[in-house]
């Protein structure tokens, strides 16, 4: 007998977890259901949002729209966070972790010319210069699959097993100049704090993967971002006595091709890619006029630290040096910005399953690293975080039959939403299920 009842005790002790697996897989099965049930809904918010974007540290609207919903929903909501961003706080009906799942808000200053029904139209002032706004990134598709995935936890609040922190960021495209703003300024602000987030997760939609596929990338996914300003200095003369000069256009040619041997001569290119490149040149005013100086700019992808130490450098002993030798001066500033977008190994390895068991293993794909960059980054500094690509490209288009991003004819297919909303949901149970302290 005592045999038969320690035999029992050790089947009831392995059916435990079983139990529990049980019950994290109804409650996706709910979910999903839900997720289905909203997506004209995701769709109507995203349209709405397409058709009056706005620009970063400027989403007035964009953080009404966002509120009302999840305080409708009985989330905790603040808002202005980080000048304009929403944050709410579901607590589930079980202890746990706290799960954080990040959108991001701000269009782009880009003139629409795709012919859909919700074209954006607003114009605004930017940098001096009338342009148009646009949601040429896929923000907008961030926010409205975040505000559903706030929906669909908010009605199983009872059966969540810790704490979930929406995340609506703005300014992810950079602040204003004179501004701070986006991930970092909601870090600093204490985004990250109160209750203390364990985890992070989120996802950008990509025009160029087919709807339905997942990309996702361990380690280093996007680059560091940084900017860089070379002033040449040289004397202004007569076009038709160069003799008489410091011709600054010559020397700042010699230094964009001194420039190029960075990546090509001094960075160990096996152990990651790097981009120095020359975005615009500005100098002089007439045909017979040599000018006094001339102003360049450009931006500089690295994947590590390393790398991105020995560009500034070396930028500023090309620049210099390049400059002496023709009898000019070279005022170098180099400005960093976003770091690395860092996959945590750990929960990047952890969390595949879950996306693989949603989306079909053959459909969870790993991506190359992406010269693009993302202030999620400030979040993963702070806190293990994953970032994932999201399929908004037609089925059975080809990649370059596609428009990419930050471009007037950007367009995202609808029908990848649903799988969005699913993936911050499955992800934050599973993330609950498997959280040991």
């Amino acid at each position: 007998m005592k045999k038969f009842i320690k035999t029992v005790g050790i089947a009831a002790g392995a059916l435990l977890p079983m139990a529990v697996s049980a019950q994290t897989a109804g409650l996706k099965t709910k979910m999903d259901k839900m997720a289905d049930g909203i997506e004209k809904k995701v769709v109507a918010w995203r349209r709405d949002f397409h058709q009056n974007p706005e620009l970063g540290n400027r989403e007035i609207r964009t953080m009404g729209i966002i509120a009302a919903h999840l305080k409708s929903l009985g989330i905790e909501v603040t808002t202005g966070v980080g000048k304009t961003g929403v944050v709410g706080i579901l607590k589930g009906g079980k202890p746990g972790p706290v799960v954080a799942l990040r959108a991001d808000m701000d269009g782009l200053p880009v003139t629409e010319r795709v012919d859909i029904p919700f074209k954006s139209n607003v114009r605004t002032e930017y940098n001096g210069q009338q342009t148009g706004v646009m949601h040429a990134c896929g923000h907008d598709t961030h926010v409205a699959m975040l505000m559903g995935a706030a929906e669909v936890m908010a009605a199983m609040k009872s059966e969540l097993k810790g704490t979930v922190k929406f995340i609506f960021q703005p300014a992810e495209e950079g602040a204003p100049q004179g501004e701070e703003g986006g991930a970092a300024l909601m870090v600093k602000e204490g985004v990250l704090e109160n209750p203390k987030v364990d985890a992070i997760f989120g996802l950008h939609i990509n025009s160029q993967t087919e709807v339905g596929t997942i990309k996702y990338r361990p380690g280093a996914t996007m680059a560091a971002v940084d900017s860089y300003a070379i002033k040449i200095k040289g004397r202004q003369a007569h076009g038709a006595a160069p003799w008489s000069s410091v011709d600054p256009i010559v020397t700042a040619s010699q230094v964009v091709l001194g420039l190029q041997t960075i990546v090509s001569r001094n960075l160990q290119l096996t152990e990651g890619p790097a981009v120095v490149t020359v975005g615009a040149i500005h100098g002089g005013i007439r045909q017979n006029i040599i000018p006094e100086e001339v102003n360049m700019i450009g931006t500089i992808r690295t994947f590590s630290p390393e790398a991105q130490k020995l560009v500034h450098r070396r930028i500023d002993e090309i620049a210099t040096n390049i400059a002496e030798s023709a009898g000019a001066k070279a005022e170098v500033k180099v400005d960093v910005m976003y770091p690395v977008t860092y996959n945590d190994p750990k929960l990047t390895d952890q969390m595949i399953p879950t996306l693989e068991a949603l989306a079909g293993k053959d459909n969870v794909k790993i991506t190359p690293a992406q010269t693009g960059a993302e202030d999620f980054s400030f979040f993963q500094q702070k806190v293990p975080g994953f970032f994932y690509f999201l399929g908004g490209m037609p089925k059975g288009k080809k990649v370059e039959e596609v428009p990419s991003h930050h471009t007037p004819d950007f367009y995202i297919d609808e029908g990848g939403f649903v799988l969005g909303v699913k993936t911050f949901c499955h992800l934050t149970v599973d993330y609950m299920e498997q959280f040991k302290k």
